[in-house]
């Protein structure tokens, strides 16, 4: 796989992760209020309108494509629900904290 190739890829997973998190973060904030889920944390709300979004865009990205939606696509976007609903709720100062943890530093 070509290296420019690979970067481009990248940043289109960046720039999904990006639409969605905004996307999760405005319904967040225009459903929150509703009279049944006053008592539910905003936190779970924005969870679970990420696990709804993620295979819905997935669902949608891949008709409008013309490929055929198989299960480890759903599986995929399943957990990249996780990681937008981190960055809807916690910005990316905490992805990019997790990921300094991870990171081998060279002393």
């Amino acid at each position: 796989m070509n290296v420019e190739l690979l970067m481009q890829y990248a940043t289109y997973v960046m720039i999904a992760i990006g639409a969605l998190a905004f996307l999760v973060a405005a319904i967040v904030q225009v459903i929150k209020e509703l009279p049944w889920l006053q008592r539910i944390q905003t936190s779970l709300v924005a969870f679970v309108v990420s696990l709804v979004l993620c295979p819905l865009a997935v669902v949608i990205v891949c008709q409008y494509l013309g490929i055929a939606v198989t299960l480890y696509y759903i599986i995929a976007s399943i957990i990249a629900a996780f990681i937008v609903y981190l960055v809807a709720t916690g910005g990316w100062e905490r992805v990019a904290e997790m990921w300094k943890r991870t990171k081998y530093n060279k002393k």
